[in-house]
């Protein structure tokens, strides 16, 4: 499916994954609205968007939060204002950590449960309103035959298969978005709609960027190859390809350098 001319739908848009994704996608030629909250930098990456958009292109953050029912409609419909909603990806996420028997007791239930909430059941929420979007366009011609209405690609992590002690809640709710991709690309295949999950390794995002360089250089060493954290603009060149590409669907990708994560 061919990226120029779409509109493209990015949450966590103010950053990291979200914002490498917004400007790959925005300089293939696609529209794209950037969900973020309110406090980030969305507007900034917007206006630095339309600094160089093309003649019919934009870009415009929707404040909101991926949790609500209404924000989530909101960014939505302002994506379907703009033309045929082709695209959505689902870079919002926290990485909240606890061990279930800490040193302060045994995990909060609201620690866990907040996780789940914004990294499952806000992909989830985001996911079918945008396919409700979806379904209501025309399909589109793909240049190897076959047409499509649009892909949703969702952000799951290699903790959802190599968890570490300490990311019970976070390889739960990532584990869950994986599991979950199957029977949704099923599901809307017969509206033309492709759903394909990628499960990063680590990367430079600002949650990274709070440790300290001597931890970052660690981490990446233990990376097999390339050895190093990797790139936002990577993560953001796969989406690209999974957009070009028709017969990925229902799959889960680990994009990781090779990394197995150890327990800790």
């Amino acid at each position: 499916m061919d990226i120029k001319g779409s509109v493209a739908l990015v949450t966590g848009g103010a950053s990291g994954l979200g914002a490498a994704t917004a400007q790959r996608l925005f300089d293939a030629g696609a529209s794209v609205v950037l969900v973020d909250l309110p406090s980030s930098g969305g507007q900034a990456v917007a206006d630095e968007l339309n600094g160089r958009a093309a003649a019919g292109q934009s870009a415009v953050f929707a404040p909101g939060d991926v949790t609500s029912e209404t924000d989530v409609r909101a960014a939505v419909g302002t994506a379907a204002g703009l033309g045929p909603l082709r695209i959505v990806v689902n870079c919002a996420g926290i990485a909240t950590p606890g061990k279930v028997l800490g040193r302060d007791g045994v995990l909060p239930l609201e620690t866990f449960s907040k996780v789940i909430q914004v990294n499952l059941i806000g992909t989830f929420n985001v996911l079918r309103l945008a396919a409700e979007a979806m379904v209501a366009t025309e399909p589109a011609a793909t240049p190897l035959g076959g047409p499509e209405r649009g892909v949703i690609i969702n952000t799951a992590s290699v903790a959802a298969f190599d968890g570490q002690i300490g990311q019970p809640a976070y390889s739960a709710s990532k584990g869950a978005v994986a599991a979950m991709t199957l029977p949704i690309a099923r599901e809307l295949a017969r509206s033309l709609v492709r759903v394909v999950t990628i499960a990063p390794g680590i990367f430079e995002t600002p949650m990274m960027a709070g440790l300290p360089q001597e931890a970052q250089d660690s981490l990446g060493a233990q990376v097999p190859h390339p050895s190093r954290l990797g790139k936002p603009a990577e993560y953001a060149n796969l989406v690209a390809h999974i957009v070009d590409n028709a017969m990925l669907n229902g799959e889960t990708i680990r994009l990781d350098g090779a990394i197995r994560m150890g327990p800790k």
